[in-house]
């Protein structure tokens, strides 16, 4: 009896375990999509994607999938959370560990310890934020699959003690991208040539996003990120590798940014090294790092890189690959091992699948690098926000690069003045050793401290901007305070509503960025080289594009403020209108201000520009918008008693804005502010050009790169032009480039027949062509006698932030401050003598302009124009070099597009 008992339940257990298995069976790529991962010519859009995740969810107990928002055009994100199924239960407690110890307030060491030991560590994995860099978003399908499927001992480790989070960056991206290429039957001409930028408004630009969170798809990550869960490695898959190599990975290239903190800078190194040993391991040559690759730490604003402002160990990889197969190129100097490639790779064919494996091996090693480490990794977290917090409650010097040259120029000149006995170097390396009070004069010197706190006062003249710019800091896990009452502190009175940003804070890193100018290293090739390039912006301070005005402090700020929650943006304040008879006055200097005269004018309202005080005056109609206005964005509305005496009325233009196939990113940002900002535009393409159909707008707009100059052409591209027969005829309007030969002089007939050009960044050089007698200052002869453009050993200005004066009479230039702060990328500058027909809108007059970033040879730009105004015939011509629309950064310079939207 007993043994049938045993035998029954026996059976019953086999019976249950049975079912268990089947019930617990996921399903494969190959199942769910037809084709392997990995296979040649292969791509999956985002719609199958979608789908296979929610299929997977129903299946696997080591997943939890969330809404995470939506994109641009509509998709949703999806936050998958991969872990143990008994990790899954207590899935809250991990996620506020992660997050108690990203922020390290009101916690000892050795409570600190404790929650680094009961923890798990906390690994993103990202993919397909470029769509074209389609080994990205396809590791991620094979990566999740395996991590929910397999029984692999080594698996298992992962999942066990650490939580995983997986996310797909670019949906909308994804869909155009596979769609595109998969269309055509013969797969030799299968292809990536999109006609439009993969995300709707920036497309590659994508990744430079994310201190400014525009884009809807930065802000869904970065609540993530940032506010939500604080994981302590962040993994950012790219594409592709510098030729003759398979990937670039970390440890990254100098410089690296003086912010901060050692640890995190050594815990970047730890992950690499634990990726190329696991490569190497497994016989996956070609992994090229540091030196030899292009990528540093030094920047902020992608993806990875702005975790490192956070004490996140950020890491992106470049992967070689594609679903059409590719070579491996020979390249001499890669076949030989170094440190920087220690591992070669031999020329051959390459498959999809290759890339693949190598990705998921990089996402093994990091898994397996997080289960090894786990709680030094999230003490190490802890450690660096709890240095932070330090920081920002004491005196604190950062080791900058001026500080190292000011100190070194105050000794050589004591040399040189004889109050200082020459040293000859000594030792190994042969260094100078400079005496220690010079240090100390430098480095404990007050006037170099950091600023414990920052004050944004309530009363400054584009208060609503000013909210803006604090949300994005907001967006980014740090948090503010707000005063409730009026109050004074340093002499100075400040306002209700007055914002205080303390550094005291465990992201001090990103506050110091946000509010101080960046020092980029004097970085050349060699002794008076050319520079190396850094791999995006030298400067981008983002108080200063969005021209917020602040205080420093530099002690304890001990007055009574409301701090606000981890996450909770802030409202401009509400303000109230009273009625008038006689009209309205708004305000001309705030950014906001544009919305209103939009919907003002779509409402048929009568507004003017009054030319003394350079605000807007209102009709009495108006109201209606002005109330909602007042409310909602805290538009100031003076009530006015008389009607002012200067007023020239204002219209809307219809504008015209140029893009081209493929699509421009500098155009792409600009439709963004345009729609932000209400505008009504049109998109016109360089065929409307040629055949003349431009004539049905008031303004082009050309931002970027688009009318040649000089012997440069006027559109860039990546890749070859497509073959006209492989694109669909409805995208065949979007071809073709600016010509010189024929497009240019229509250009020049629709300015005289009455029409307006605006011109931002690099096609505004094409003024020097149009025989007005404006000439490129920055040209000198070169050994053959001829004008060259000066060598960029000698001048280079690469993204920073210029200080500039600009003509605040000019109407063109209404609203702005006399001094701009104004994005500058080796941008066009102008000389010429000013006439009743060809005027400056600003100068910079100082041979130091810059602000924040790196200038080499800056002097070169003294007493240039930044920009230039040219009648011609019935219309106009507005060029601005520097970059006034940046990134949608540069609020401070909005108003010098704005204002040449009206007529």
């Amino acid at each position: 009896m007993k043994l049938k008992i045993v035998k029954h339940l026996l059976i019953a257990l086999f019976i249950s375990q049975l079912s268990i298995g089947q019930a617990q069976h996921i399903v494969s790529p190959k199942e769910h999509f037809g084709f392997h991962i990995g296979d040649d010519y292969m791509l999956a859009n985002y719609k199958q994607m979608e789908s296979y995740f929610k299929k997977v969810a129903e299946q696997s107990d080591r997943l939890i999938m969330q809404d995470a928002g939506v994109t641009e055009e509509g998709r949703q994100q999806y936050l998958l959370i991969i872990s143990s199924p008994e990790n899954l239960k207590n899935i809250e407690k991990y996620r506020s560990i992660s997050q108690r110890l990203g922020r390290a307030e009101n916690l000892t060491d050795e409570e600190a310890k404790v929650l680094a030991k009961e923890g798990k560590p906390v690994v993103w994995i990202d993919g397909g934020m470029h769509s074209n860099e389609t080994v990205g978003s396809h590791q991620l399908i094979e990566t999740f699959y395996q991590l929910n499927n397999s029984d692999d001992e080594e698996i298992l480790n992962f999942l066990d003690k650490v939580i995983v989070l997986m996310w797909h960056v670019n949906p909308d991206g994804q869909d155009l991208l596979a769609d595109w290429y998969m269309q055509y039957q013969d797969k030799e001409q299968r292809n990536m040539s999109i006609p439009r930028l993969y995300q709707k408004y920036v497309g590659h630009d994508n990744n430079r996003d994310f201190f400014m969170f525009n884009m809807v798809e930065a802000t869904n990550m970065a609540k993530i990120l940032y506010v939500d869960w604080l994981p302590q490695i962040m993994y950012n898959h790219h594409q592709t590798s510098p030729d003759g190599t398979i990937v670039a990975g970390p440890p990254y290239r100098d410089p690296f940014n003086h912010i901060f903190d050692p640890l995190l800078v050594t815990g970047i190194d730890g992950v690499g090294f634990a990726m190329i040993n696991r490569l190497n391991k497994e016989g996956k040559p070609g992994y090229v790092r540091m030196d030899q690759s292009t990528f540093s730490t030094w920047w902020n604003g992608g993806a990875r890189t702005a975790p490192y402002f956070r004490n996140m160990v950020g890491i992106l990889t470049e992967t070689f690959g594609s679903p059409t197969p590719m070579e491996v190129p020979v390249v001499t100097e890669r076949l030989i091992p170094k440190n920087g490639l220690p591992n070669p790779i031999a020329p051959q064919k390459w498959h999809f699948k290759q890339s693949i494996d190598y990705s998921v091996s990089m996402n093994y090693a990091i898994l397996d690098y997080a289960a090894r480490n786990g709680d030094e990794l999230l003490y190490n977290f802890y450690q660096m926000g709890k240095n932070s917090i330090e920081k920002g409650n004491k005196d604190t010097w950062t080791m900058y690069p001026k500080f190292a040259e000011q100190l070194e120029k105050t000794y050589d000149e004591a040399v040189k003045s004889g109050q200082e006995e020459k040293k000859e170097a000594t030792g190994y390396y042969r260094s100078k050793i400079i005496p220690t009070k010079y240090y100390d004069a430098v480095y404990k010197n007050p006037d170099n401290r950091d600023p414990r706190a920052y004050i944004i006062s309530a009363d400054q003249a584009d208060f609503a901007t000013a909210i803006k710019f604090v949300n994005t800091l907001i967006k980014g896990g740090i948090y503010v305070y707000q005063s409730k009452e009026d109050f004074s502190y340093g002499g100075k009175h400040y306002p209700k509503n007055t914002i205080v940003v303390k550094t005291n804070q465990a992201f001090r890193p990103q506050i110091i960025d946000m509010f101080e100018p960046q020092d980029h290293p004097h970085d050349v090739q060699y002794p008076g080289g050319p520079p190396v390039r850094p791999y995006d912006a030298a400067g981008w301070t983002l108080a200063m594009q969005m021209g917020v005005s602040y205080d420093r402090i530099f002690e304890d700020l001990n007055i009574p403020l409301e701090r606000t929650d981890y996450g909770i943006l802030l409202h401009a304040p509400t303000n109230s209108v009273e009625v008038s008879k006689v009209g309205y006055a708004i305000n001309g200097k705030a950014n906001d201000t544009f919305i209103a005269v939009n919907r003002l004018l779509k409402k048929g309202v009568k507004v003017s520009r009054d030319e003394e005080t350079q605000n807007f005056y209102v009709d009495a109609k108006g109201k209606a918008v002005l109330d909602e206005m007042a409310a909602k964005y805290g538009l100031t509305v003076t009530s006015l008693t008389q009607k002012p005496s200067t007023l020239t009325p204002i219209n809307s233009l219809k504008i015209g804005l140029f893009d081209h196939y493929g699509g421009s990113m500098p155009s792409g940002w600009v439709r963004w502010i345009l729609e932000q900002y209400e505008y009504d535009y049109e998109l016109f393409y360089p065929q409307d050009v040629d055949s003349k159909n431009i004539a049905k707008y008031d303004v082009l707009l050309f931002i970027g790169p688009g009318i040649p100059v000089g012997d440069k052409p006027g559109i860039t591209r990546w890749g070859k032009e497509l073959e006209k027969e492989l694109v669909p005829k409805e995208y065949q309007p979007w071809m073709g480039s600016i010509t010189k030969e024929t497009s240019v002089p229509i250009l020049e007939e629709y300015v005289k027949n009455g029409g307006r050009i605006v011109t931002v960044g690099s096609s505004s050089g094409w003024v020097y062509d149009l025989g007005i007698n404006v000439t490129n200052p920055l040209m000198e002869e070169n050994k053959d006698g001829k004008l060259a453009e000066i060598s960029s050993a000698k001048y280079f200005v690469p993204t920073s932030i210029l200080s500039a004066e600009i003509d605040t009479e000019k109407a063109e230039n209404y609203g702005m401050a006399k001094e701009a702060k104004i994005v500058f990328n080796n941008s066009p500058v102008f000389q010429f003598q000013s006439t009743d027909k060809l005027y400056s809108l600003g100068k910079f007059t100082t041979d130091k302009p810059l602000l924040s970033g790196w200038a080499h040879g800056q002097e070169y730009l003294k007493d240039t124009h930044l920009g230039v105004v040219a009648l011609l015939g019935k219309g106009k011509v507005v060029a601005i070099g520097p970059e006034i629309t940046n990134r949608a950064q540069s609020h401070g310079t909005f108003k010098m597009l704005f204002n040449q939207l009206y007529k």
